[in-house]
């Protein structure tokens, strides 16, 4: 296969401008698209309709390019939209495309991509071990498709999921049904948590038999460290985006992976440019922030409301959620390090990374 990936900037959350015009360019074919990864500048929390708007918008001019349904478009195409560009974020949306081409003898391994999508859950479901398994089920079949042989090589699983809102929580209790949390809020890190825990299972990052109703936001030493979920009013299933390296792929990219153990750890951000295979002496050249694609980070505040041993009030701010402070934070370390603050940072990190912190991954032009 042949992937490759395009950052475009945007002006609102219906932008679809850039897209639009290396279309027109001949750059992208758009038969080859096959997911979108957005960065919306709404709240991220559950009433932002940002997302679901920027996924009405690129899924509506991609059936008018294709000549099908938005019905279509959807089956094949996964638009992964996360709310929320605090700080000095810039809203944008990675492209990714890919196309099947004669298979190519080589070692080197380059970026390959796969998208996937688990069946609807129903709201008593979410949140539940039934969302850890359907997503391990869906990560092992990406990671063949991909042509991914070694768990090792998968370096960024990004999940859009969904949440409870107060009608499908009414709806399960008309059926005698129980959710696991009635806070609209709180449900959007019990999905993000199980899906996350689904990646670290099927990568075998932590044993399955460990993995529990009970553990699911209470244990934080079960994690994956390359898992990136966020949650949305938009969906009924989990739409999945696998990232890896693969013999078979013949893309000039490569990513690579690492944690930032807290939402200050610049030592993270630049160990995950070292794996993806730039040779760094303490920080980026000039030449090297050249060869970043993008970055891409899930960020957190510490359930401790501690950042090495200073307190913080991110938990604590009843104006602005802990979320929002954590996102314009761990941007502001990265965009820092590499001078552009057009980078994708997610927040709400449960069982993604260590508690306080998150993966990171940088995808760069070999």
């Amino acid at each position: 296969m042949d992937v490759k990936v395009y950052k475009i900037p945007m002006a609102g959350p219906d932008d679809v401008v850039g897209l639009k015009e290396l279309i027109e360019a001949g750059e992208i074919v758009p038969e080859e698209i096959v997911a979108v990864l957005g960065k919306t500048e709404g709240n991220g929390c559950v009433n932002d309709f940002t997302r679901g708007f920027c996924t009405a918008s690129f899924r509506s001019f991609l059936a008018g390019e294709l000549g099908k349904t938005e019905k279509e478009v959807e089956e094949k195409v996964a638009f992964v939209m996360s709310g929320g560009t605090e700080g000095v974020m810039t809203p944008h949306a990675t492209i990714f495309t890919k196309k099947e081409v004669e298979e190519v003898k080589t070692e080197e391994k380059s970026l390959a991509v796969s998208v996937g999508f688990t069946r609807d859950f129903l709201p008593e479901e979410m949140g539940t071990l039934t969302m850890v398994k359907e997503v391990k089920r869906v990560v092992l079949e990406l990671m063949e498709s991909a042509g991914i042989e070694k768990k090792e090589d998968v370096h960024f699983v990004q999940i859009k999921c969904p949440l409870l809102t107060s009608d499908r929580i009414i709806e399960a209790k008309s059926r005698g049904k129980s959710v696991v949390v009635e806070d609209t809020y709180k449900s959007m890190g019990y999905t993000r948590g199980a899906s996350a825990l689904g990646v670290a299972v099927a990568l075998d990052e932590v044993e399955e038999s460990k993995v529990t109703e009970e553990t699911i936001l209470k244990d934080w030493s079960l994690y994956s460290k390359v898992a990136s979920t966020s949650a949305g009013v938009e969906l009924m299933n989990c739409e999945i985006i696998l990232m890896g390296n693969s013999k078979k792929s013949i893309s000039k990219y490569r990513i690579g992976h690492s944690v930032m153990k807290d939402a200050i750890d610049l030592e993270g951000v630049i160990e995950a440019m070292i794996d993806s295979g730039l040779n760094i002496d303490k920080l980026p050249t000039e030449e090297d922030k050249k060869r970043i694609m993008n970055i891409l980070a899930k960020a957190e505040a510490s359930p401790d409301g501690y950042v090495r041993n200073r307190r913080n009030t991110m938990l604590i701010d009843s104006d602005i959620n802990h979320t929002r402070h954590a996102r314009a934070v761990v941007n502001g370390v990265i965009a820092s390090i590499v001078g552009d603050p057009m980078v994708y940072v997610s927040g709400g990190a449960e069982h993604q990374g260590p508690a306080g912190g998150g993966p990171i991954a940088v995808i760069i032009e070999k």
